[in-house]
């Protein structure tokens, strides 16, 4: 069974940590996009995976992947294996809005599957979470970011201004699984840039994070939907939360 073992300031501590001592360092998180993708041919016949709603969405051209791609698959379930902390849904969350079968019961089967078993877990909601603390981007602040997602320079201007005021120090336009080794490569040229990359690509960013944390010795976050909590604070002008006492 999977222990979801740490907390967000953990989780956090962690990020600092790699960042103040110049180390490589991945986080990815696992969802009902991520299980469908690892399902296939799995735990999972193709068949089954494309009845899926996300899976239709996928081959409609609304997932940055479509299906079926065993390749992803497996590229996938190795980049799991290198990640330093892996986010996975909690038992019965009702904050993804997607049916429970492709929530954390998947999750469990395809970790059975493949034996997967990372060191270090956290709650796979944690990028949103993150995104709307002071606490995390007080960490960012003085840091080179790079951002990798399909509205970069959306979120790059956002992102510079107050309250945030990020030193941006490239972006990077994402879309669709295609474009992969294109954006690794274009990551291993800036290196010396930046040292903490945002990744805002769907599924795709579990292969993206560990495999740019290897190629440049950088911090890489699968930051998942917390643009869209940048983008909302944005629209809104609200305040920090309070500090958690968590």
């Amino acid at each position: 069974m999977i222990v979801t073992n740490l907390k967000w300031k953990q989780v956090l501590r962690s990020i600092k940590n790699a960042l103040d001592n110049h180390q490589p360092f991945s986080m990815v998180r696992i969802g009902d996009g991520e299980n469908i993708v690892m399902a296939q041919k799995s735990v999972w016949s193709i068949k089954t995976v494309l009845r899926e709603l996300w899976a239709k969405k996928a081959n409609r051209g609304k997932k940055g992947v479509r299906l079926p791609n065993l390749k992803l698959r497996n590229e996938m379930v190795r980049s799991i294996k290198k990640a330093n902390i892996v986010g996975i849904l909690i038992p019965g969350d009702k904050r993804t809005v997607a049916h429970p079968r492709v929530k954390r019961p998947l999750t469990n089967k395809i970790f059975r599957y493949y034996k997967l078993k990372p060191r270090y877990t956290c709650d796979a909601v944690v990028n949103r979470f993150l995104a709307g603390r002071k606490e995390f981007w007080d960490v960012l602040r003085g840091r080179r970011v790079l951002i990798i997602t399909r509205e970069a320079e959306r979120l790059k201007k956002i992102l510079q201004k107050d309250p945030y005021g990020m030193d941006i120090a490239g972006t990077i336009i994402f879309s669709d699984y295609t474009q992969m080794n294109r954006t690794l490569t274009q990551v291993e040229a800036m290196k010396y840039q930046f040292d903490i990359a945002l990744i805002s690509c769907g599924v795709n960013s579990v292969v993206l994070a560990p495999a740019i944390a290897r190629l440049t010795g950088k911090v890489a976050i699968d930051f998942g939907k917390g643009h869209l909590v940048v983008f909302k604070k944005g629209k809104r002008k609200r305040k920090w939360k309070r500090k958690s006492r968590r």
